[in-house]
C-alpha cells in the first residue's frame, strides 16, 4: 500500500465492532494521490495524501 512521502502517513490497522459486538480486523486506508510535484526544482511524481496537497505543503507542477 502507498504511504505519503511528505508526512509519512499510511494504512491504519483496526477492529471493527459491529451493531451485535461481533468484532472483525479493518484496515483504514489514507486518501493518496499520485501527483506531478516540483521536488528540489524539478518536477517530479509523487505519492501524497490530500491532506498534504490541501494545506499547501506540496507545489504542483504545471
Amino acid at each position: 500500500m502507498a504511504k505519503c512521502e511528505i508526512c509519512g502517513k499510511g494504512v491504519t490497522f483496526g477492529i471493527k465492532v459491529s451493531h451485535s459486538h461481533r468484532r472483525s480486523n479493518r484496515a483504514w486506508k489514507p486518501n493518496i494521490r499520485k501527483v506531478k510535484a516540483v521536488v528540489n526544482g524539478s518536477s517530479k511524481s509523487v505519492n501524497v495524501c490530500t491532506r498534504c496537497l490541501r494545506s499547501g505543503k506540496v507545489s504542483r507542477a504545471v
